[in-house]
């Protein structure tokens, strides 16, 4: 079995700028990756099949995994001959907001590349993975970047500030497709992007709490109150700057100073079951 980390990622920023003619929304969006992974185990099989073996029930364990995507188009692109098991241990909430399940996709994509001896750079993994989802080019990346387009097209960016990052998901799941479904672009308060990409460049903490903002966060707030007031309760507790991520629900604290992260995380528990302390890892992993 050979074993590859998916981690999760969060939005700093999330701006959409115009609906596209193809139907898709053009983002523009800052994203970093924090220390919440699954675990992806891949071993050959021979008989050319592609399993996928989880035991989460809301994990599906057919094509409309993004995992069994990832391995059927590698697949097929490469007529690779030999199949695959997929064991995917999930740690990422599903349905989050959080990149689970595109994570899963570019872990997949870069495992198979070692055991399947194609021999493929990130950039061409991560040029499959905009076949697959919107996130998977960035999650075959992971470090922190600026995605543009339908979020496909990544410029890597350094680090940000070293900091804490609590993780919060409501017990509801959200429809990405309805909340940009009721995003009205020309009512849109546009983040700041160049604000924040000046903090992570100049490792300011405080202007990267200053320039967190996410347009999808109001349409998420007026459909599911409870994401408002997980948001209100984790600023009660002392978070330096508080957002959703994607399209929700996973809201996240940014958190400075270590003395403070376990009063939140203790005080959010009381509120929410899915409650994670995590740090941001912020750069590139290499290849797998």
């Amino acid at each position: 079995m050979y074993y590859v980390k998916a981690p999760a990622k969060i939005n700093l920023t999330l701006d959409v700028l115009h609906k596209r003619p193809d139907g898709y929304h053009e983002v523009e969006m800052i994203m970093t990756t924090v220390d919440l992974a699954d675990r992806i185990g891949l071993e050959l099989r021979e008989d050319g099949a592609i399993h996928i073996l989880s035991v989460d029930r809301f994990v599906p364990n057919d094509h409309r995994n993004l995992a069994y995507q990832a391995a059927k188009i590698l697949k097929d692109i490469y007529r690779v001959k030999k199949g695959v098991s997929i064991t995917i241990e999930k740690n990422i909430p599903v349905a989050a907001g959080l990149a689970g399940g595109s994570s899963d996709a570019a872990a997949t994509l870069k495992g198979l590349n070692i055991i399947w001896e194609l021999g493929l750079s990130l950039d061409e993994l991560a040029e499959i993975g905009t076949k697959i989802g919107s996130d998977v080019a960035f999650c075959v990346y992971g470090g922190t970047a600026l995605a543009t387009g339908r979020g496909e097209r990544i410029q890597e960016l350094p680090s940000p500030a070293n900091c804490w990052i609590i993780l919060a998901k409501p017990t509801l799941g959200v429809s990405t497709a309805d909340i940009y479904g009721n995003l009205k672009v020309n009512e849109i308060k546009h983040p700041n992007t160049a604000k924040m990409i000046e903090s992570i460049q100049q490792k300011d903490f405080d202007l990267m709490c200053a320039s967190v903002g996410n347009v999808l966060e109001d349409v998420t707030l007026k459909l599911y109150p409870e994401v408002a007031g997980l948001k209100d309760q984790m600023r009660r507790f002392g978070a330096d700057a508080v957002l959703m991520s994607g399209s929700g629900p996973t809201v996240f604290g940014i958190v400075d100073h270590e003395t403070r992260v376990h009063r939140i995380y203790n005080g959010l528990r009381g509120f929410c079951d899915e409650v994670y302390a995590v740090r941001l890892m912020g750069d590139r992993e290499p290849l797998a």
